[in-house]
């Protein structure tokens, strides 16, 4: 079967097939039989396998996806897994625990390496090298398409028109870029619909923060000048921005229009403020990405550093998961394409080590980008002083990450002798609800672990149940516990699921408890301690109250460090759940009752509103006047006088 796209990953060709193990007997193949798993599973695939590119896939017994790979020769390579001799302790047990196998050819061994990149991160193998915490970056963004355009904070797809300007290592770095940008050059913040209907200049102008063109106090050709100010700016051309602005200042002064000189003093000094914040901005860098890997206690950090238009726009430590035996070059070569999977490389990569396939690799992203991608590993100069900073951020990340471990298991195996439990939890799921009269209904869940608080592993449930009367907070613990534990019976059970909790941790009292109990009870799960915490006496900060089934209310000292952890613990559920309630409040706040209409699309939804002005006047006009709006025909017009006129 032959594709031209994978899970949003265009290649060129790709050929998915399932090569079945050839069979010796029928006795060995019999239903009673348990499967078979090792080097002879692996063995029998060999004869169907072809020499070419592909991505091969190892499954488990129940069909889990143990390890992604690609080869240049899928034949040669799956047949390296045919013995155990010769192979680590890591490749030995994923070839013991392979039960089946799975492949897909490319053209060629650049696109297999695109493909396993993918596939691993939506699959997340045990075996694989995995790039954690993966969020996409922020970018700066001047709009196109509009005679004013805005300056703006992008995440996500690039789907809007203009131009993109990053990528910026977090928010606050591209907020703080962005806050000092619109001292400098005017560019108005808000949005086209806020731009269209304001008549008066807001309070961004007030404050010297834009030149109001809503308003008319600045021209079309003016408002060019400052975007390409702007522009030139985030591209590198900031010596001659300020030039152009201290001559301006200068002859403004020599005027003795003052006032004026003052505004590009101003506009000088915001400019200076935005690579101050950068801290190093080298000479000869224009763009580059820097990765530096280190290792200690098991672990490895990956410090990255982006440099962009000759400016640094801040850095991010990652800390992938690996196998301990692995070294930070077969880490770092696996991280590279994963990191570039969903965002553009630059012209130059930066590595502190030399990876295995650096060419590959290099092809690899320039296929992505669009553009070539060198790869290099600096030994002197400007680019080896860049790389040696960021190993050294690397270093000192991982050392507060180690000691922050460290200081972890310590407050997990407290919590440990304080509810008397067999063994320091690995995960502690912490659940709390938030509504305002029974409105808006949430219900939260948090995770945390030795790692501290696993936000990928957040969950929010939205309470549907009908019958349910508003503000019984008993009633909605249960159905967001019985929707909870319900989804991990059906994912397996404990011993194969590393997602069930070893710690239950509600926020409430003797009253919540029970309704735990016996929600546990009816599902017949007896292996999950549950623990409710309550406020104290006087509802005082220090003085909870903790109720375990079976167990007399009990408290911990005040200053017990234990508690400081518990009170964090429950205290970030209490975020997340408000959190969540707001949204979900806001989503209802600005929802319409044409959203609910099937067949109304967002063009016809803007037509409807364009020309009636209101949801509350569409539902008020008649069959002619609905008639009457471009892009809605008889029927359609129809449609949506039926759904507001009942009969």
């Amino acid at each position: 079967m032959f594709i031209h796209s994978y899970r949003g990953l265009k290649l060129n060709h790709l050929m998915i097939f399932k090569a079945q193990p050839m069979q010796e007997n029928s006795a060995t193949h019999s239903p009673s039989a348990s499967p078979k798993t090792g080097p002879e599973v692996i063995r029998s695939y060999l004869r169907q396998l072809p020499h070419k590119p592909g991505v091969y896939r190892m499954l488990g017994i129940k069909g889990d996806v143990l390890y992604v790979g690609k080869a240049r020769s899928l034949k040669n390579r799956v047949s390296s897994y045919a013995k155990l001799t010769g192979q680590t302790v890591r490749i030995g047990r994923m070839i013991q625990a392979t039960a089946s196998m799975e492949f897909i050819t490319t053209e060629t061994e650049t696109e297999a390496l695109l493909l396993e990149a993918n596939l691993i991160k939506r699959l997340k193998p045990y075996y694989n090298v995995l790039l954690r915490d993966d969020k996409s970056f922020p970018y700066i963004l001047i709009t196109g398409g509009h005679d004013f355009p805005q300056l703006d904070k992008h995440r996500g797809a690039r789907s809007r028109t203009g131009e993109y300007f990053g990528p910026f290592a977090n928010a606050g770095a591209v907020n703080r870029t962005l806050n000092t940008m619109q001292k400098a050059f005017l560019l108005r913040s808000c949005t086209d619909a806020v731009f269209e209907n304001r008549t008066r200049p807001c309070l961004m102008h007030q404050i010297k923060r834009c030149s109001a063109p809503c308003a008319g106090y600045i021209d079309a050709p003016a408002y060019a000048a400052l975007v390409a100010q702007a522009r030139d700016f985030l591209a590198g051309g900031g010596g001659e921005v300020r030039a152009g602005l201290t001559a301006a200042m200068e002859q403004a002064s020599e005027a003795m229009d003052f006032e004026r000189a003052a505004t590009f003093r101003d506009r000088i000094r915001a400019m200076s403020a935005v690579q101050a914040h950068q801290g190093i901005n080298p000479q000869g860098l224009l763009e580059a990405d820097v990765f530096a890997a280190y290792q200690e206690g098991g672990m490895t950090c990956i410090q990255v550093f982006f440099f962009r238009a000759g400016q640094n726009w801040g850095n991010r430590a990652y800390f992938p998961r690996a196998d301990k035996s692995l070294s930070a070059e077969e880490i770092l070569g696996p991280f590279l394409v994963q990191f570039y999977d969903n965002k553009p490389a630059p012209k130059l990569v930066l590595l502190s080590h030399a990876v295995e396939g650096m060419g590959l690799i290099s092809e690899a992203l320039s296929l992505r980008s669009d553009h070539r991608v060198e790869l290099a590993v600096p030994k002197r100069g400007e680019k080896f002083e860049m790389v040696q900073h960021a190993h050294t951020n690397a270093s000192e990340a991982l050392h507060r990450r180690l000691a922050e471990t460290a200081s972890q298991d310590r407050l997990l195996q407290g919590v440990a002798e304080a509810f008397s439990l067999p063994a320091a939890p690995r995960r502690i799921e912490v659940y709390d609800n938030s509504h305002i009269q029974g409105s808006n209904a949430v219900g939260a869940m948090i995770v945390a672990g030795p790692l501290g608080f696993e936000k990928g592993q957040y969950r929010k449930f939205n309470i549907r149940s009908q019958e349910l009367t508003p503000g019984d907070d008993y009633a909605m613990l249960r159905e967001v516990l019985q929707r909870r534990f319900q989804r991990l019976l059906r994912e397996g059970p404990r011993e194969e699921n590393g997602h069930w909790p070893d710690l239950l941790l509600i926020d409430g009292g003797a009253g919540q408890l029970s309704i735990a109990v016996e929600v546990l009870r009816e599902l017949d799960i007896t292996t999950v301690p549950l623990v409710a915490i309550s406020k104290g006496p006087d509802r005082n900060a220090g003085r909870e109250l903790f109720h375990m089934p079976g167990r007399p209310v009990h408290s911990l000292e005040p200053r017990d460090p234990v508690l400081f952890f518990l009170q964090r613990l429950r205290d970030e559920a209490h975020r997340f759940a408000i959190g969540a309630h707001r949204t979900r409040r806001a989503n209802a706040a600005t929802a319409s009752p044409l959203d609910e209409m099937a067949g109304i699309g967002p063009r016809r939804k803007r037509a409807l509103l364009n020309h009636f002005g209101s949801a509350r006047a569409v539902s008020r006009a008649g069959l002619s006047d609905l008639e009457a709006v471009a892009g809605i025909s008889t029927a359609m017009a129809k449609q949506i006088y039926a759904h507001f006129h009942d009969g």
